[in-house]
């Protein structure tokens, strides 16, 4: 059985909350910096809409906070616990890490975010 159905699946695959079957960025890729946040109005398969009050993914800026400490403190275990590497360079590591993962960081957060407002409805997946 597959993740799909759960949040976690909407979450890592950047689609719609409710069918996880549309996509909700207009640009798949996180790294094409000037699209890294334009979504979609609607979902293309259920139509639901995904901002569903101006300013709803403020909320994000919350959870963005949080993924980036977590990633922080992951590179910080890996950089001086199993690498080995000082003080410094675990800092450079740590700081190189959140600047290259920033796109993903950013997208999951909003992902995050509308995931806690809509729940998956299988009456909405279309088979493709």
């Amino acid at each position: 059985m597959g993740l799909k159905g759960s949040k976690l699946y909407s979450i890592f695959t950047g689609t719609c909350p409710v069918c996880h079957t549309g996509a909700m960025y207009k640009n798949s890729n996180p790294y094409k910096f000037s699209e890294t946040l334009e979504m979609h109005e609607r979902c293309p398969n259920c139509n639901l809409k995904f901002k569903i009050e101006p300013s709803f993914f403020y909320g994000a800026m919350y959870v963005s906070y949080a993924v980036g400490v977590a990633v922080a403190i992951a590179a910080f275990i890996i950089a001086y616990f199993f690498i080995g590497l000082g003080r410094l360079y675990t800092f450079f590591v740590i700081t190189g890490t959140l600047v290259l993962l920033l796109p993903i960081i950013l997208r999951i957060s909003r992902n995050i975010w509308i995931n806690f407002f809509f729940k998956f409805d299988s009456r909405k997946v279309k088979e493709q």
